[in-house]
């Protein structure tokens, strides 16, 4: 809308014109010609006028007609002209209109900005309706509109302020006793819980949303819920078929099957929740709904192996979207049944960069022009963006990079438009680094990729994958950009720059396996402090790439280098597995030691001179991939294992390490353990006999310990000790599981119990702040690892994140007394001898190696490794 200033001014402009047509008409005799002139300058005039009149002089009653005109606009889908004419109907307003009129209208704009991807601006009238009901006590009319301010806040992907809301909005309902209100609580917290990765909380939500909607009749309600119900099971379903993957990575071949199984299992409980869900829109003839779920259906039904009925699926929606009106709602409709043709196979972990095969290419491009026809006459310039980038990535797969970079341009430029289109961006980025990458221009490349990282991690908390199969997963995405961007820069080698960006994915990683954004760098003086005031610590980073993996070392000196390992990834792989299958064979009593000296000679000898020439002492890898399931102590020069030379420790990132180390004099222990039997989920787990002797060695070696055994080690008691005192050590001598998926990883306690390792981790950060965090985590007869890297992720990250400077644990379970002797003397080396934690381990480990016999066999004193602060 034009202000008063600018009124004023079209009034003068008038007035001037009015005296230039009285001068010209007094010499019309003399210039004829300007007859022409001036029947051009009324016209103009009466369009000014007119255009002035309609705008700003409309009398009151013709707002009603406003009102009209929009809601016609908005159910053709034309949001942005129904927003204009409700904006200007909102200014028209009186000031002695109705106060409910007003509230009307600016419900209809929260509702429409919501509509074409603007929810920050339907947020602040949603406010504004809020503060309104509030006044009036209307509190159902409250409940109402924190449920569409909290689904505001789910679309931009912050989904503790929607939970938050939603609450709310259930303790109103159920105060006043308003079904259909808490069924839309329900609804929007399920999804808040689903965006967080809690699935099952989700579909406890939803499906209660399901029987309030039932209960009073509202079938739109009930479509809404069972819609995020089955995005729900399809994301456990893909979440599945990520583990069973991982699963045959790693030769767990039961699991792979079982996680199959799964993955399956939710494909069809989501296909039922769209089959119920369509049957609704059809009875109402929602034709934009019914389109939308049998695209979300393809792919599930494709995965389940039913091709016959997805390609009868696929033709209905084509002849749907045929038959559709121009909207909005049917460009994002053209892009999605692309994304489906593009990937219309059974495979389940297709990457957004990955060239598609044996798919309907015209078919995709006739969709995608389509989409960008509609955007173009809509002004979406999100749409416009999706359309541009995914022709520019079928261009990319045809080598066609002239033409592929002309429009993943064109997509970049449109992204950058509007706030609310700019969630695409990085793709764009990233695409035209790839492209840029195939034309043999890295400079311009690694710029390209530079920027798709910035954006992502600007933006990437507010993208919600609201469409599972069809949109992009930022957090994988962001790894593969930092993998493909740290290869450029290795290639050029700009060793450093690389090792900062492979520093912020050790994070992306944390965030991907945890699904939390909010972890962060901790220490980012870490990596400097530690370095520099460091003089006998090398620091081993390994970059795993798909055809090599890069070994950089940063030494004392401040030199860093760089060797390449000339194997492919699965190659590297396959000796890895080699080389922890013979630590873990005990059978052997002579330990053959081939694989290992082969391993040293890839990864540590190409330093060896260095290192000794320095006169480092300790070691500290900060592994990738498979590489974090390997004890790299039992590494062996032909003469000596790694740790009779090195002191070695681990760290998922240095940027998380506290760099400063705990004087032992104020150290005390919480020391838990279960030497009994115990059965949980129909297994029966055996008694340790060697934990009472242990626990009994811990309290004996650091006063001031206190031990919880057997049925005082629960939940309950756990998290209420570490409340009432402070523990800077923590040790854990139990039973455990670590699966691949987190849920599967826990801790056997008293009563017949189980700790879940996210449970353990909460407690321990609920208390681990600033000075009093807990300097040392250590898990002893636990087999803490079983030899895949996703699961060792999860061990030194969840530690890291809870606050823990330290954890010593185990990759393997040792029932031995070995265990009790390597324990007992890294108290004594660390506790009363004042040695790092790093040496006092390499200390006992090196006893151990020396009593030999059977001890001086890697298996029982490999598996012990130290992660985080080394000091």
């Amino acid at each position: 809308m034009l202000s008063r200033h600018r009124i004023s001014n079209i009034r003068r402009l008038l007035q001037f014109l009015f005296i230039c047509i009285f001068a010209c008409v007094l010499c019309i005799k003399c210039f004829p010609s300007l007859s022409r002139i001036i029947s051009e300058v009324i016209s103009v005039k009466a369009v000014v006028k007119n255009e002035y009149t309609q705008n700003f002089l409309t009398p009151p009653g013709d707002v009603n007609q406003l009102l009209k005109r929009a809601e016609k606009k908005y159910k053709t889908e034309d949001f942005q002209g129904a927003i204009a004419d409700w904006q200007t109907a909102l200014n028209l307003s009186h000031e002695n209109q109705k106060a409910s009129s007003k509230t009307a209208i600016v419900e209809k704009l929260a509702r429409a900005y919501q509509e074409i991807g603007e929810p920050k601006a339907a947020i602040a009238y949603w406010e504004e309706l809020v503060t309104y009901y509030r006044q009036t006590n209307n509190w159902p009319n409250v409940g109402q509109i924190l449920i569409q301010k909290a689904q505001a806040y789910n679309s931009l992907g912050e989904p503790n302020d929607a939970r938050r809301l939603s609450e709310i909005a259930l303790q109103i309902a159920r105060t006043h006793h308003d079904d259909t209100l808490e069924s839309a609580a329900l609804r929007i917290r399920g999804e808040a819980h689903r965006i967080e990765g809690n699935y099952n909380k989700a579909i406890i939500d939803l499906k209660f949303s399901i029987k309030a909607a039932q209960d009073t009749h509202n079938l739109a309600y009930q479509a809404a819920a069972l819609n995020q119900l089955g995005i729900t099971y399809i994301n456990l379903a893909k979440q599945n078929y990520h583990y069973a993957k991982i699963a045959w990575d790693t030769g767990e071949i039961d699991e792979a099957e079982n996680f199959t199984k799964k993955a399956s299992k939710y494909d069809f409980q989501a296909l039922e929740s769209f089959q119920n869900s369509l049957s609704i829109s059809r009875k109402y003839q929602n034709k934009i709904n019914e389109i939308k779920l049998l695209i979300y259906s393809i792919p599930p039904t494709n995965r389940i192996g039913k091709s016959q009925l997805a390609t009868a699926q696929l033709q209905l929606v084509l002849l749907l979207l045929e038959r559709l009106p121009i909207s909005e709602a049917k460009a994002y409709a053209a892009l999605e049944l692309a994304e489906v043709l593009k990937y219309s196979s059974a495979e389940t972990n297709l990457s957004f960069a990955q060239c598609p095969t044996n798919y309907r290419e015209s078919q995709t491009i006739d969709l995608l022009n389509q989409a960008v026809l509609i955007a173009q006459k809509f002004s979406d310039h999100r749409a416009l963006s999706f359309a541009f980038g995914n022709l520019g990535h079928i261009y990319e797969c045809h080598h066609d990079y002239e033409q592929a970079l002309k429009l993943t341009k064109q997509a970049q430029q449109t992204a950058q438009t509007k706030p609310n289109a700019q969630d695409s961006l990085y793709l764009w980025y990233w695409q035209a680094g790839r492209i840029l990458k195939s034309q043999n221009r890295p400079l311009e490349a690694i710029a390209a990729y530079e920027q798709a990282v910035t954006t992502l991690e600007k933006i990437y908390t507010q993208i919600v994958v609201t469409n599972p199969d069809l949109q992009a997963d930022p957090y994988d995405m962001l790894e593969s950009i930092y993998r493909e961007l740290i290869a450029l820069k290795l290639g050029l080698e700009e060793v450093d720059s690389a090792i900062t960006y492979l520093d912020a994915l050790k994070l992306a990683q944390l965030r991907n396996y945890f699904r939390k954004d909010d972890v962060t760098v901790k220490f980012h003086q870490a990596k400097a402090d530690l370095i520099s005031t460091d003089t006998v610590t090398a620091v081993f980073w390994s970059i795993v790439l798909e055809k090599r993996t890069a070994i950089v070392v940063h030494l004392p000196n401040g030199e860093t280098k760089l060797k390449w390992i000339d194997f492919d990834s699965q190659r590297f792989k396959d000796e890895i597995i080699k080389f922890r299958l013979g630590l873990e064979r005990r059978s052997d009593i002579i330990y053959n030691r081939r694989q290992a000296q082969k391993l040293y000679d890839l990864i540590v000898r190409p330093f060896a001179t260095d290192l000794e020439s320095l006169q480092v002492k300790t070691l500290v890898f900060v592994p990738d991939s498979f590489l974090r399931s390997v004890p790299m102590a039992a590494l062996h020069d032909g003469q000596n294992f790694l740790i009779e030379k090195y002191a070695i420790a681990s760290t998922p990132s240095l940027s998380l390490i506290d760099p400063f180390k705990i004087k032992s004099e104020n150290l005390r222990a919480l020391a838990v353990g279960l030497t009994q039997d115990a059965r949980v989920d129909g297994r029966i787990y055996k008694a340790l006999t060697n934990i009472k002797k242990e626990i009994g060695q811990v309290l004996m070696l650091i006063p001031g310990s206190k031990q919880l055994l057997n049925q005082e080690f629960t939940r309950d008691r756990l998290q209420a000790e570490l409340q009432r005192s402070i523990y800077p050590i923590i040790h854990i001598a139990t039973h455990a599981e670590f699966g691949i998926a987190p849920e599967d990883t826990f801790l056997i306690i008293g009563k017949n119990e189980k700790l879940t390792m996210t449970d353990l981790y909460s407690m321990i950060q609920n208390v681990s702040q600033g000075i009093n965090s807990v300097d040392l985590l250590l898990l002893t007869a636990c087999e803490t690892a079983r030899g895949n890297d996703y699961t060792n992720l999860g061990l030194a990250s969840a530690a890291v994140s809870a606050g823990v400077r330290s954890t010593l644990a185990s990759l393997w379970s040792i029932n031995d007394a070995a265990t009790v002797t390597l324990v007992t003397k890294f108290y004594q080396y660390w506790y009363d001898y004042g040695f790092s934690k790093a040496e006092a381990l390499q200390k006992a480990q090196q006893d151990l190696i020396t009593l030999g016999k059977k001890y001086a066999h890697p298996y029982y004193w490999a598996p012990f490794i130290l992660l985080g602060n080394w000091l």
